[in-house]
């Protein structure tokens, strides 16, 4: 309570807060889930380039271009999760590209 000029007691505002983001919750929680099969699917591209390697002698583009564009699909599904951006990522967003 405050004082008005001509003495009387004026009640404070209550600050208003936002409503508790569930959907952006789910969607976290969605993409978090997605975001560790990514990662395994990465491990195991990794494993198949090594295995190129061994092979050729030298590692396949493709797959680099490859491992990139899920790398990079990781980092934008994680940005989501840690709010580090508001765009949803793919299936809502676009895919990103590699290179």
């Amino acid at each position: 309570m405050t004082e008005t000029p001509n003495g009387g007691a004026q009640a404070l505002p209550v600050p208003v807060r936002p409503p508790f983001p569930l959907e952006r919750l789910l969607f976290a929680l969605g993409f978090a889930i997605i975001a560790w099969f990514v990662l395994w699917i990465l491990f195991f591209v990794g494993l198949i380039q090594f295995a190129v390697v061994a092979v050729n002698g030298h590692a396949n583009d493709e797959l680099k271009r490859f491992s990139l564009s899920l790398v990079r699909y990781v980092g934008q599904l994680l940005d989501f999760v840690t709010f580090g951006r508001e765009e949803r990522p793919f299936p809502f967003g676009p895919y990103p590209r590699a290179g």
